[in-house]
């Protein structure tokens, strides 16, 4: 069984020793840049982990975890643009150090070279594969238009937003540990009950970047705090202030989210003091835990060996606990 450090290092290599430079440099760039900015290369790990976990061979998985993870930094790239967001991981977004043109024609390509990744794994496994991961792209893809339409829809739900998220976010991790069985041959059914292990994992994930955006440290999460808050966005922290405030608290939360004329840094300052009064940090981190919670359940239902089981636990601990 491999370390959590082995496995990240065979991930680095292989993006090392990958050229994503080629001709045009104006397209190929923003890609290099992206990847390089290098991150927590969760996604690909937990292919590799899953891979291990099932006692497949992990050089088997390494391309099609890559692809993954080219993957998810293609969403990434485009969710910068839709946003309109300043940084990445602590680095300028692709779509400010070039253009918006510059970075939907990049990410299109990296979209491109993810699937050829994921279609460099055996073939016998190939048509489970490419079914998997084509399942996952469109559902980020719904994910992230239900994500757009949320914005100006004013009646949107506590349960609306994790179903949206589940799409968004969870899909992909969830996409990520299915891969890794389905490339050690585990079976359907183990295939499936690890996919469901991920799809609370990657909940309990996308609700602690929310959190983080609220209540982290800015130097450490690698964005800006209360990006958020600042673009009216409707997480979990927004939607269960709604759902709690009342009276004079309710009227307080609504001017500091729709009033224009309040500067940016007042109109955070005001919202967290209110979702701080209501007890929103709290909440959220209930849900946090109680999605966690569920995975670490159905990690037991699992017959891995005790250092593979330790070794993914230890993992989504660390992902319980992140600080970016």
């Amino acid at each position: 069984m491999h370390s959590l450090t082995l496995l990240r290092e065979r991930i680095d290599r292989a993006f090392a020793g990958s050229a994503f430079r080629h001709e045009p440099s104006r397209l190929y760039e923003p890609i290099a840049y992206t990847l390089e900015f290098g991150g927590k290369r969760l996604r690909p790990v937990l292919v590799l982990l899953s891979c291990d976990l099932f006692g497949g061979n992990i050089e088997d998985a390494v391309y099609p975890a890559m692809g993954i993870e080219i993957f998810h930094n293609f969403t990434l790239l485009h969710d910068d643009i839709m946003d309109n967001a300043p940084l990445r991981r602590g680095f300028e977004t692709v779509h400010k150090k070039w253009n918006a043109n510059t970075a939907i024609l990049s990410g299109d390509t990296m979209f491109v070279i993810a699937y050829e990744h994921v279609a460099r794994t055996d073939p016998s496994f190939l048509p489970q594969v490419l079914r998997l991961f084509n399942d996952t792209a469109r559902k980020v893809c719904e994910g992230q238009q239900y994500d757009m339409e949320f914005e100006t829809n004013p009646d949107i739900s506590v349960a609306d937003y994790l179903m949206m998220i589940r799409l968004k976010t969870a899909v992909l991790i969830a996409c990520g540990l299915k891969l890794g069985a389905i490339l050690a041959n585990a079976g359907q059914p183990d295939a499936d009950r690890i996919y469901d292990l991920g799809i609370e994992l990657g909940m309990a994930f996308q609700l602690r970047d929310d959190y983080l955006d609220a209540f982290g440290d800015a130097g450490k999460f690698g964005k800006e705090i209360g990006g958020d808050i600042a673009t009216n966005k409707k997480t979990f922290l927004y939607l269960k202030a709604f759902e709690k405030a009342t009276g004079d608290t309710l009227v307080r939360l609504t001017n500091y989210f729709f009033d224009r004329e309040i500067s940016p840094e007042e109109k955070t300052a005001g919202i967290l003091k209110i979702y701080r009064e209501l007890g929103i940090d709290e909440l959220t981190r209930q849900e946090i835990v109680r999605h966690h919670g569920n995975a670490l359940q159905m990690v037991d239902s699992f017959h891995f060996e005790p250092a593979g089981k330790e070794t993914l636990v230890s993992l989504m601990n660390d992902m319980l606990v992140r600080e970016k």
